[in-house]
């Protein structure tokens, strides 16, 4: 299977009726690597999507090319193990499967040198000492009069630390540990009001969702679930950026008509 996604936009997209049915054949003969690889063209543009976000978080020792492939091994993995019966949208559970073989792939190497990496264990060691001892976090002058070195090489060798760490990465090895998202407070939660409030505000757009067009719903989608720009949603079906916008309007108007006249100051909120 070629991994470059250059020339993603040159790729003929098939229509929902045909996708469909290519899914089918796949499920029926899972051996096929054609089925599979017809697939797997129909959803690159899910690769770039992700390789582009998770680039520029990263440091210029990852190339595009090696994120690129990351990304279409975790396409791969994505669509040999989905199944209807998961009860998810492919696109979701596949951006799910980019990401986390990018992030297991870049976890797995270190393009530090084993001395810069020691000096990093040691800014870390002494963060955690002067803490115990201060009671508070310790500021960089602080590490670095500890250890005997300027402010300046602290704050260099924080920055060339590009560990990548996972919030669902457990803190602990046992089986009964917790993962690292359980332990971040979530200053925005909601109250059990607002929680069941949110749920039917859901149920309300779900429903109103399904009854737009294939092309509306899927802009939709695409803009406020995988926070795609208007631009690169239009490169992703292959048109213009203005219609597009054009399109988007059209479904925000038709979701307003859908929905009930008695919906929530949330719901209201939610679709503007």
């Amino acid at each position: 299977m070629d991994q470059d996604t250059s020339s993603y936009n040159k790729i003929k997209r098939v229509t929902n009726e045909e996708l469909a049915e290519m899914w089918q054949k796949y499920f029926d003969d899972h051996d096929n690597k054609e089925y599979r690889d017809a697939l797997i063209l129909q959803y690159i543009y899910l690769t770039k999507y992700v390789v582009g976000r998770v680039k520029v978080s990263l440091p210029p020792t990852f190339s595009f090319e090696d994120i690129s492939s990351y990304g279409v091994e975790g396409l791969i993995d994505a669509v040999e193990k989905f199944s209807p019966k998961m009860g998810a949208r492919f696109e979701t559970y596949a951006l799910v499967r980019i990401r986390g073989n990018i992030i297991d792939k870049i976890r797995s190497q270190d393009f530090l040198p084993r001395s810069v990496r020691r000096k990093i264990k040691d800014v870390k060691e002494a963060q955690e000492t002067l803490k115990a001892k201060f009671g508070r976090t310790a500021t960089n002058s602080e590490i670095a009069n500890y250890l005997g070195i300027e402010r300046e090489k602290v704050e260099q060798l924080l920055s060339d630390d590009t560990t990548v760490t996972s919030i669902y990465e457990k803190k602990g090895s046992s089986d009964g540990d917790i993962e690292i998202i359980d332990t971040i407070q979530d200053s925005h939660a909601l109250t059990p009001h607002d929680e069941l409030e949110e749920k039917d505000v859901k149920k309300e757009l779900e429903a109103a969702l399904k009854r737009l067009p294939e092309r509306e719903r899927t802009i939709m989608v695409l803009y406020y679930h995988e926070n795609m720009t208007l631009k690169e949603i239009g490169e992703t079906i292959n048109v213009s950026e203005s219609r597009i916008s054009q399109l988007h309007a059209q479904a925000i108007m038709k979701l307003k008509n859908l929905l009930s006249e008695n919906r929530s100051e949330r719901l209201k909120r939610s679709i503007i």
